[in-house]
């Protein structure tokens, strides 16, 4: 193929050419323990805790909150089981969280539903958007935790996270985010925002796969996530991926530092798709368009299906994706989308563009053609189709 356009940025990026270089050294001449006490572990130890000060300064943390972890999925499960293991203590065995809530965040939540715990799960508007007053309603005096993620990391909708963190706050529950989407694309400030806990992961953010972090509110003290060494402040054990670790901070750092010069331009890209692809007979946008995560659009094509979609999309080099990448290998409709009210047969037409920064207006018109073809061409061939054309 002439050409390849990598739109499916929200399950992962390419690591930057300045969060590389960041990490050649501890990949090659600087390969010291950190928890060793020569000078070259020390080295070591000392890059690490360069990338724990721009992780927070990212999100308006003290360093000594962030605690590194091997990925988001990771730091959701440490905060939702180590939260509730320590509330239980007291008498609280109440959950609230939503019904689109990552995997991570879900699973999570329904093995402690089979331990005994009471979960609620919020329902999500049509737009894909949680309310606050549906947490203020959930709330009860034995809630334990409040967990609702950031931003989708299917249709994009960004949640309102301060009010919701503001009204835990008032109610003296706990409040965890998911915030896996939404670093580098929205400005965070945890303490004003009211966040206790927050989940990162590096490679969505042009970092490697294989690297997290949890920031866990100074004063709460969670179990060890892994036994078995003193690292991470003794609370997860095992030796650091330094170069890893390395390449988060760097990415945080260059993230945080772009919002402003980003967002304005993916936002454009991103409508810009969206009007497009919105001009095809019978689709529609998943998500409102406001707050929405600047590079995310999610498209539903009545009368085809999503695989088909993307398998003829990647034949003419658009690499796109159906929901989460997560769970991609599965039938059944996205969980996202049926959470806000889609039926299973526009559920399953449904296509997730995720844009990159290294896009250009050009390849966005590109995007455009090539679906509309490839949607007229489906349907053509599709029963489904002409049933919908008789109604």
């Amino acid at each position: 193929m002439d050409r390849v356009i990598y739109v499916d940025n929200a399950a992962t990026t390419g690591i930057s050419a300045p969060v590389l270089d960041a990490m050649m050294p501890y990949l090659t001449s600087e390969y010291g323990n950190p928890m060793s006490i020569h000078s070259v572990g020390q080295r070591a130890r000392a890059a690490v805790e360069e990338a724990r000060k721009q992780t927070a300064q990212a999100l308006h943390a003290d360093h000594t909150e962030i605690f590194f972890t091997g990925s988001g999925t990771e730091a959701d499960n440490w905060a939702i089981n180590g939260v509730c293991e320590l509330m239980a203590k007291k008498g609280k065995k109440h959950i609230v969280t939503s019904s689109f809530e990552h995997h991570a965040v879900l699973h999570t939540v329904q093995k402690l539903e089979k331990q005994g715990w009471q979960v609620t799960y919020l329902p999500v508007t049509p737009d894909g958007y949680i309310t606050v007053e549906s947490v203020a309603q959930a709330i009860r005096p034995d809630t334990a935790l409040v967990t609702i993620m950031y931003a989708n990391n299917e249709i994009g909708t960004i949640q309102p996270i301060p009010e919701i963190g503001r009204l835990c706050k008032e109610k003296g529950v706990l409040f965890h985010t998911d915030a896996v989407q939404a670093v580098g694309n929205i400005h965070i400030d945890v303490k004003d925002q009211c966040i206790d806990l927050l989940s990162l992961s590096g490679h969505k953010i042009h970092a490697p796969k294989g690297v997290g972090a949890l920031y866990v509110r100074r004063g709460l003290v969670l179990k060890p996530f892994i036994e078995g060494g003193a690292q991470e402040r003794g609370r997860r054990g095992g030796t650091e991926n330094v170069a890893s670790i390395v390449g988060l901070g760097k990415a945080m750092e260059l993230a945080e530092a772009n919002i402003d010069r980003r967002v304005p331009r993916m936002t454009a890209l991103r409508d810009r798709l969206i009007d497009g692809l919105l001009q095809i007979e019978r689709t529609r946008l998943n998500g409102g368009r406001e707050p929405r995560l600047c590079f995310n659009a999610n498209i539903s094509f009545e009368g085809v299906e999503g695989e088909s979609i993307l398998i003829m999309l990647d034949m003419k080099g658009i690499c796109a994706s159906s929901g989460s990448a997560c769970t991609s290998g599965s039938l059944d409709p996205s969980h996202v989308l049926l959470s806000i009210g889609l039926p299973h047969e526009i559920a399953h037409g449904s296509v997730r563009f995720t844009l990159g920064e290294d896009m250009s207006e050009e390849d966005v018109d590109y995007i455009i053609q090539t679906t509309r073809e490839i949607i007229v061409r489906l349907r053509a061939m599709s029963p489904l189709w002409e049933r919908i054309n008789k109604q």
